[in-house]
């Protein structure tokens, strides 16, 4: 499965193809799924370009892009949309169209509260659990890990020649394995799913950022996980040429998935 990413924080001073209305990301989100992605993540948008967790505004993007979609849609719950965790929280339980999911960066404050908070309105819980920061730790050590509909195993490496290596550390951290950790995470990784200590299995997708995005985005599909790309994760192509659509980079990562099977 590829997941694209539409917008994520950037605006247009970072390019002029991110979408930012209900309307731009609805037309982006169409042409996505239509190139191959089979799920949609996105950051609703205020007026002024500011990632929101607003009900109104969540309810007026999740509309327009149900309205031309038919793959499940899911938002970002990032502290920077709301840097107050019991806010976050209170904003969430007044939500009035939900998503089918949303991410939960779980090296954040609050993140346990938040994803239970999500579960109870029955919202898919996408767990965010980044290299280089304690939540994989974390994460593997909560009572809601069984629980979660996915890992986004997210590789903030931006070196495009350590990015790969990162990732190896970060499945193998994510699966608690042991001294062969880089081949086992390969081998355990083909399945699609890790293991966690004493926690049901969760499947996992794996993506990169900026010039670690494609590195990482190869590696997930020779693993057979499923991964994302999409203007948040990446503004170019794998030539280096700048991507003129959501769904240009869509149609490149199944071109490299062709080529990696």
């Amino acid at each position: 499965m590829i997941q694209v990413c539409l917008n994520g924080g950037r605006g247009p001073g970072d390019s002029a193809a991110v979408p930012m209305s209900s309307a731009a990301l609805a037309e982006e989100a169409a042409a996505a799924v239509a190139a191959g992605a089979g799920d949609v993540h996105v950051h609703p948008k205020t007026p002024c370009g500011g990632d929101t967790l607003s009900p109104r505004v969540l309810a007026e993007t999740l509309t327009a892009i149900r309205a031309v979609v038919d793959v499940p849609v899911g938002v970002t719950t990032g502290a920077w949309a709301e840097p107050d965790p019991v806010r976050r929280v209170e904003r969430v339980r007044s939500w009035t169209v939900l998503p089918d999911h949303a991410s939960v960066n779980w090296h954040e404050r609050g993140a346990e509260e938040l994803a239970a908070a999500l579960l109870e309105r029955g919202v898919g819980v996408e767990a965010g659990l980044w290299s280089g920061t304690e939540g994989p730790a974390r994460f593997l050590r909560s009572p809601l890990a069984p629980r979660v509909l996915r890992i986004l195993a997210e590789v903030t490496d931006l070196d495009p020649t350590t990015a790969e290596a990162t990732a190896h550390a970060l499945l193998a951290q994510l699966a608690a394995l042991g001294p062969d950790s880089s081949r086992l995470a390969e081998r355990d990784s083909a399945h699609g799913r890790l293991t966690a200590p004493g926690h049901a299995p969760a499947p996992v997708l794996l993506h990169g950022e900026d010039a670690g995005a494609w590195p990482v985005l190869r590696l997930a599909r020779r693993l057979g996980l499923a991964t994302r790309v999409g203007l948040e994760d990446t503004l170019f192509l794998p030539d280096g040429r700048p991507a003129r659509s959501n769904a240009e980079l869509v149609a490149a990562a199944v071109t490299a998935t062709e080529r990696s099977l």
